[in-house]
């Protein structure tokens, strides 16, 4: 035994994990198989622990210290911390060591926080209460107890612990009903069976007395596959096997519904179950900004150390004269001379990095924490994202991520309870070409339920009548509908009302419980299914039954399924219903061309359409189909296969009857949503586990797909009919020739994909290169590229992140953005850069697993072209204009080397050094990054196409980088030589003193703190209280802080080197000329720049600013009734002037004046929706009509 497991153990690492398939042998309530049966083998299984946390109590420290550091940042400043300490530097180390101390602290504690909320969630699921039968009685023990092999009992409504066999149910037929809502996002009830050998077991000492073994395939993925087998020991008897498959298992997530209680054996648990290895593991997500201001870092490292390396030798240059080297003011020691040259450079080397590392302040890392956590709150403040349903808003779970929220361009969305709510509605019915509506307008009244059905014409004995009573019996027969007809509500049990039974139907398919419920407010009610007769009650009130012989399921592949019943009459009946293109080829008599063009009407509308029909069978003929299915039944092997043959033999010559319509019900203002993020210039992907066809109809009715939309299918069909290889290049062929045919742009094109799991799996699988092609993931990917939209169905969860990573990885690296609101979505909501969690009907995993959690999907447009707009443009100026200032700082500081002999003497005080960039010009930079609206909201909202401006991180690209950089070292130019040459052998004060070199330092530190802020306030559009508090204060701050420092002697100083300095340099007239000028040049060649890029390339932004600018303008002025505004007529431009309150330049060549109006008309003051603004060559008149003006 031992040398098998060693095989099995070598076989696994050379084969390699994903092709390593073992069994599992699994003893039902941990008994042991009988003497004599086969060898008793334990087998150590993980727990039911479920941990989606990253830290633990043992690990946080390390972990959180070791990604801390990983930033370019952080460890940039340990080194300098350590440097400070460990040589003489000109700061103490206390100025590196504090502010890296409290950004690592701030970090820690907020990182902390978020996962000790998931450490909470995981806890209230493990420590959930489970019942397990023990010694044939119910015990109950906590779902992290749970082991394989135990056996437990699930109630109504419960959710499942674990992976579950299920081996009994309080039904008599051994099945039960399951939603799966948390799993493939299908809220519709799902049918399982039990093992016909215990499907009898009811109570808790029946099932423990069962003495059995299940053989299963170790843990997988897939929530759709499973094979095993279980072995029943019956007294001395060889033990009975039977097939255990995937309608066995109830998978960890689901609840149980309708059904009492079923007793089921845990076959996985923990981290092994289905849900859990679908789950994505957790990694530190990174936005763009991030990484771009690490390259930024980087690039400034390198100025730092070139900044050093050439101070260190020239230092040395100059001290190559020995007068220069050891003066008679500062003769070295003894230690000093002897020291080695190469060791003296380096401490100087360090020195002089010590003393120019305030390039990069640690100071940026905590404003942007700062920015983020504090920013964060807007999204949970705004009152438009908050559900009055829910009664909840917008959740943020991290505030890493905000500024991202601004650079998606892609969107990977559920379908089900994300775009949809999951409700399906019966719209209509077409029987032989005449259309039957419930509650339809019948001279000008609305018919009830009940008489409703008086739209048909019930004249005896027509062959119309006839079809229809058809249409409407195969509709309540023809399904898998199954009768809830006891429902408590607010603890009062309801069943009948008014005498008429009222049933609640639950069915696998929203469809069917739709077309159901339709037939009842069309006049025919299913009853239920009883001893296998199948009651409906029609039209007349008479309760009609039918003998429910043979049911053929609905698989994809024929799309479509059928019931064979037999009457009370003896007569046997087939109904079959499905897609049209499933059930029109087999159709020999009908009003086919009739029900066609009214199925293509609905499908234009956005509908789901299907189509009936039914033929009638003789005893041989019903004879022959039982054989057939029968035959296929029992065949251990290909039994998919020779089920599909037998039906295709026995559905065929149908007689059509008609089609129904059924409307999925979208959220509100989903289309509008999706349609705002493809004028952004997002591009949207829809991942659903969902049927083709049902995905498909909901694409059309959200917009994603247009009517002119040419869709290409990459599906499971049409590679069983080509080679995936065919259809891939003939895909590939299609749209490059479109492209080229037509000359428009990838985005222009109007192609729309369709690809299910099965193909995705092909695709994505590895295999040799295409000759001269690539691999086909890689021409996969060039079709998408040229689509407008991608429908991916039939998806398990850890396909649809396999597909985000797919397009993460490839060569644009494009930001993606996750959304869903079920545990199926977790992995994709993980893998994205972004993962937004709907907080829906189906649990709250999606949510807690999320970055962000919102209450509808028509709120990801604001999350996005809103608050990610801002997010991200203020974070962008946050950091260009960090670096900027402190270019600013520092390079006057390196000049000042070459006037000093390069001796490391600081240009500022220490104060000053330390409280640049916490105090004097912090603040302003933090609030402009929190408030800043460099346009309105409405206008984002207005105008989606402002979100191009910003995509691809352009405002932190290298151009505006370096542009930013060179603003800085200009305005230190500035600062520097124009303090040196203004002031150069000049006395200023009245007792004849000259500025000394504090003095000198503190002039060019004034010049510098007023420049970098008054720039912040020039690039400051939204003005408010608390801006002009903030920016003015941090100058009043600085002025008054600079007076006491220098004007009080400070008692713990043990000198105090800037004494009476500020005072001094106030003293002196020219200063105060002086700091008004350098501060006017430096700031002018930006705002030249600015005025000249507005007026002659504007980008979109800019034009929205002048529209949002007039619109205000003109809103505001106040129009006397009754008169005429002329402007005279100049080559340029003409006056418009508004009650003489102020008069608007508007050139006659621009359209500007009929967008202006066009814009007033919609959100303008009320009184300007009666004015017109008349053009012509001569002028511009506007006119304001009197009040009895009709308008």
């Amino acid at each position: 035994m031992d040398l098998s497991r060693l095989r099995n153990i070598i076989s696994r690492y050379c084969a390699g994990e994903e092709n390593w398939v073992d069994s599992r042998t699994v003893y039902i309530g941990h008994k042991e198989p009988p003497p004599g049966a086969e060898a008793y083998i334990p087998q150590r299984y993980p727990d039911n622990r479920i941990v989606s946390s990253k830290y633990t109590s043992w690990n946080f420290i390390p972990k959180n210290l070791f990604e801390q550091f990983r930033r370019i940042a952080n460890f940039y400043f340990l080194v300098i911390f350590l440097v400070q300490l460990i040589i003489d530097t000109p700061t103490s180390p206390v100025t590196s060591g504090l502010p890296l101390f409290f950004v690592i602290t701030v970090t820690a504690i907020k990182q902390g926080y978020e996962d000790w909320l998931r450490h909470r969630a995981d806890c209230s699921i493990n420590e959930c209460p489970v019942d397990v039968v023990q010694r044939g009685k119910v015990a109950r023990t906590q779902s992290q107890e749970l082991r394989v092999g135990d056996i437990v009992v699930v109630r109504e409504d419960e959710t499942f612990p674990c992976d579950l066999i299920l081996l009994s149910s309080s039904r008599q037929d051994g099945t039960c009903y399951v939603t799966t809502t948390s799993l493939d996002g299908e809220s519709s009830h799902k049918t399982y069976y039990a093992i016909p050998d215990t499907m009898a077991f009811r109570t808790e000492r029946e099932v423990d007395s069962l003495h059995a073994t299940i053989e299963c395939e170790q843990p997988q993925p897939d929530l759709y596959k499973f094979v095993g087998r279980i072995h029943i020991y019956k007294d001395k008897d060889e033990p009975v096997a039977r097939p255990l498959g995937a309608e066995n298992l109830l998978l960890r997530g689901a609840t149980l519904k309708n059904t009492q209680h079923i007793y089921a054996v845990a076959i996985y648990t923990g981290m092994e179950t289905k849900m859990a290895l679908n789950y994505q593991s957790k990694s530190q997500k990174r936005s763009a900004v991030e990484k771009s201001m690490n390259a930024f870092l980087i690039v400034y490292l390198c100025i730092l150390i070139s900044k050093a390396v050439i101070n260190t030798v020239l230092k040395y240059a100059w001290q190559w004269s020995p007068d220069r080297d050891e003066p008679w003011y500062n003769h070295r020691t003894e230690n000093e001379r002897q020291r080695h040259v190469v060791i003296r450079a380096f401490t100087d080397f360090l020195a002089f990095t010590v003393l120019f590392n305030y390039i990069i302040p640690v100071s940026m890392y905590v404003t942007v924490e700062m920015q983020k956590f504090l920013g964060s709150y807007f999204i949970t403040w705004d009152e438009e994202m908050f559900d009055e349903e829910l009664g909840e808003g917008a959740q943020v779970n991290t505030s890493d991520l905000n500024e991202e929220l601004g650079q998606v361009e892609y969107v990977f969305t559920d379908k089900t309870g994300t775009l949809t709510e999951n409700n399906m509605e019966f719209i209509e019915c077409c029987v032989d070409g005449n259309v039957y509506i419930p509650h339809a307008i019948c001279n000008g009244q609305i018919l009830s339920a009940a008489s409703s059905i008086d739209m048909i014409d019930s004249s005896p004995g027509g062959y119309r009548r006839e079809h229809e009573d058809l249409f409407f019996r195969a509709l309540c027969l023809c399904h898998t509908v199954q009768v809830k007809e006891e429902e408590t509500v607010d603890g009062i049990k309801r069943g009948i009302h008014q005498g008429r039974p009222t049933s609640f139907y639950i069915s696998s398919s929203p469809d069917e419980v739709a077309l159901v419920e339709g037939m009842k407010r069309l006049g025919y009610t299913y009853l239920r299914l009883k001893d296998n007769y199948m009651e409906i009650l029609n039209k007349d009130d008479e309760i009609e039954r039918f003998e429910l012989l043979h049911v053929l399921n609905f698989d994809s592949v024929r799309r479509r399924m059928s019931v064979i019943v037999r009457a009370s009459s003896g007569e046997y009946l087939l109904f079959c219903k499905g897609a049209d293109s499933a059930i029109f080829p087999l159709v020999v008599s009908g009003k086919l061309e009739q029900v066609k063009a009214r199925v293509e009407q609905n499908a234009v509308e956005g509908l789901r359409t299907l189509c009936v029909a039914y033929k009638k069978l003789s005893e041989v003929e019903y004879r022959e189909a039982c054989r057939h299915l029968t035959e296929a039944k029992l065949a251990l092997q290909d039994r998919e296969q020779r089920l599909a043959e037998a039906y295709d033999v026995i559905e065929r010559d149908f007689v059509l009857l008609g089609a129904t319509a059924v409307e999925d019900r979208l959220q509100e203002k989903a289309a509008d949503t999706i349609e705002s993020l493809h004028k952004a210039g997002i591009k949207v992907w829809v991942l659903t586990g969902d049927k083709m066809e049902t995905a498909a109809a909901t694409c059309y009715a959200s917009k994603l797909f247009r009517r002119s939309t040419q869709i290409l299918e990459l599906t499971k069909k049409r590679t069983e009919e080509q080679s995936l290889h065919d259809v891939l290049f003939e895909l590939n062929r299609t749209v490059l020739r479109q492209r080229s045919i037509s000359g428009l742009s990838v985005d222009c094109l109007d192609f729309g994909l369709i690809i299910d799991g099965a193909t995705l799996s092909a695709v994505l699988k590895p295999k040799q290169e295409v000759a001269g092609h690539g691999n086909y993931r890689e021409i996969f990917l060039e079709i998408c590229r040229n689509c407008s939209a991608v429908l991916c169905c039939r998806m398990a969860p850890l396909q649809k992140a396999q597909i985000v990573k797919l397009i993460k990885a490839s060569k644009e690296h494009p930001i993606t953005l996750a959304v869903g609101d079920g545990a199926n979505d977790v992995s994709m909501i993980l893998e994205a850069h972004v993962g937004i969690g709907i907080m829906g009907k189906e649990g709250r995993q999606a949510a807690r697993n999320s970055d962000y959690a919102i209450p509808k999907f028509k709120h990801l447009k604001k999350m996005l072209l809103v608050h990610g707009h801002y997010y991200y443009i203020r974070i962008a100026e946050l950091v260009q204009y960090f670096f900027y200032k402190n270019v600013c700082f520092i390079f006057p500081q390196f000049l000042y080397q070459f006037f000093c002999g390069f001796s490391q003497q600081p240009l500022y005080d220490t104060a000053y050094l330390t409280l640049y960039n916490i105090s004097f010009t912090s603040l302003p930079i933090l609030l402009y990054s929190l408030v800043e609206q460099h346009v309105t909201v409405e206008t984002l909202k207005r105008e989606p196409s402002l979100y191009r401006d910003i995509a691809k991180n352009s405002l932190l690209r290298w151009p505006v980088f370096l542009y930013w950089t060179c603003l800085g070292v200009f305005d230190a130019v500035i600062f520097f030589f124009g303090a040196y040459f203004l002031f150069d052998n000049t006395t200023f004060t009245s007792n004849g003193q000259m500025f000394g070199n504090w003095t000198f330092g503190t002039l060019v530190f004034t010049v510098l703190v007023f420049t970098v802020t008054l720039k912040l306030a020039l690039d400051t559009r939204h003005w408010t209280w608390i801006n002009h508090f903030v920016i003015w204060g941090s100058l009043l701050f600085y002025v008054i802080f600079s007076l006491l420092w220098g004007g009080i002697i400070w008692p713990f100083l043990n000198y105090q080197r800037m004494y009476y300095v500020f005072m001094q340099m106030l003293s002196s007239g020219p200063a105060w000329l002086s700091i008004i000028l350098l501060i006017t040049v430096s700031l002018l060649p930006d705002v030249i720049k600015k005025v000249l890029c507005r007026a002659m390339c504007p980008t979109a932004t800019e034009r929205a600013q002048d529209h949002d600018v007039l619109a205000r303008d003109v809103a505001a002025a106040q129009l006397a009734p009754g008169q005429s505004y002329k402007g005279a007529s100049t080559a340029r431009s003409s006056p418009l002037q508004f009650a003489g309150v102020e008069t608007l330049s508007l050139r006659r060549t621009d359209p500007l004046p009929r967008k202006l109006l066009a814009h007033l008309a919609e959100g303008g003051r009320a009184e300007l929706r009666s004015c017109m603004l008349r053009l012509s060559g001569a002028g511009i008149a506007y006119y304001a009509p009197g009040p009895e003006t009709s308008v």
